[in-house]
């Protein structure tokens, strides 16, 4: 019904042909926005409903009482349900370390919480189907797991700065919320992402609407189909210090898979842009010292870019 709306909009109110760049970029931002921003309302709630039963305190009183592997698998798990930002990740750490949680799972955590994020999921779910959702889930966390696993192997705690071990942070409550209390925080959740998120989401789908309007089809195939076997670590080096809001990233993939990105490489990307963002490893630094900062930056590059060519073979 909405798309049937937006053709009543684009072709008959404002009168273009369907055959128009101009209509075709303007009927991609006129959809793909409503429909976004419908689902981001929707899931977000439903997320900060899961998200109100594991306050950090709870998430690491969880975590100190698993072995590793174990505790991989929840830290990875959890950090779906639990993102954080990038300022957030020293006094995360700090606490994850205070707590007793194991080196390897911490970075579990640190892995999976930024890069499987909800905005991120709804709009893959939104834009490209399910199967691609679960994808990008079940990547995220095995990469996250792997990765903590690895680290948690190497015995990499006197990479720690020293100072961590000697912070005492004191217990906080694990707060108890009624019911209406977690519709309340829900709403101002919604509202508050929402609020930071808008205008990444309509710049990005604006963009993903000039290039699904105006791109040349051939030239994106080759810079970055599946016969260029450096297309993906050139996706993650992009990446990288490319600090952007996944709610802007993934209308311009979609527009770049509509027009011959292998579903590897896009998934490389935006788990480069949303794991490995520059100005967290800038953060993680006070806390880490530099082989372990370069330890995680390589470990989980390598996952992520494994993952890229695993998926551009087997799709």
């Amino acid at each position: 019904m909405w798309k049937s709306t937006v053709d009543w909009l684009v072709f008959t109110v404002f009168g273009l042909s369907a055959n128009d760049h101009l209509a075709k970029a303007l009927h991609f931002f006129i959809y793909d926005t409503v429909k976004i921003f419908f689902l981001l309302s929707v899931i977000i709630f439903g997320v900060a409903i899961i998200r109100s039963f594991f306050p950090p305190e709870r998430t690491k009183k969880i975590l100190s009482k698993f072995p590793e592997l174990i505790g991989n698998v929840l830290a990875a798990l959890l950090g779906i349900v639990t993102p954080f930002c990038s300022c957030s990740a020293v006094p995360l750490f700090i606490g994850f370390i205070e707590a007793g949680v194991p080196l390897g799972v911490t970075f579990s955590f640190l892995v999976s919480s930024p890069m499987v994020n909800e905005v991120a999921l709804i709009m893959l779910w939104g834009m490209f189907g399910w199967q691609v959702a679960v994808t990008y889930i079940v990547s995220g966390v095995l990469i996250a797991i792997v990765s903590g696993v690895v680290i948690g192997r190497l015995k990499m705690e006197r990479h720690v700065e020293d100072y961590v071990y000697q912070i005492q942070m004191a217990e906080a409550e694990i707060p108890n919320s009624s019911w209406p209390e977690r519709i309340s925080y829900a709403k101002g959740y919604v509202f508050e992402i929402l609020a930071k998120i808008w205008p990444y989401v309509v710049a990005g789908i604006a963009i993903g609407g000039l290039m699904h309007g105006y791109a040349p089809q051939d030239l994106l195939t080759q810079i970055a189909g599946k016969t260029n076997p450096l297309a993906v670590p050139i996706a993650v080096l992009i990446g990288v210090p490319l600090y952007s809001n996944a709610a802007g990233v993934i209308p311009i993939i979609k527009v770049l898979m509509d027009k011959g990105m292998a579903i590897g490489t896009v998934l490389s990307f935006m788990m480069a842009v949303t794991g490995l963002s520059l100005p967290e490893g800038i953060i993680l630094r006070k806390v880490l010292k530099p082989t372990l900062l370069a330890v995680f930056f390589g470990v989980v590059a390598l996952g992520i870019m494994m993952t890229g060519y695993l998926f551009n073979w087997l799709l």
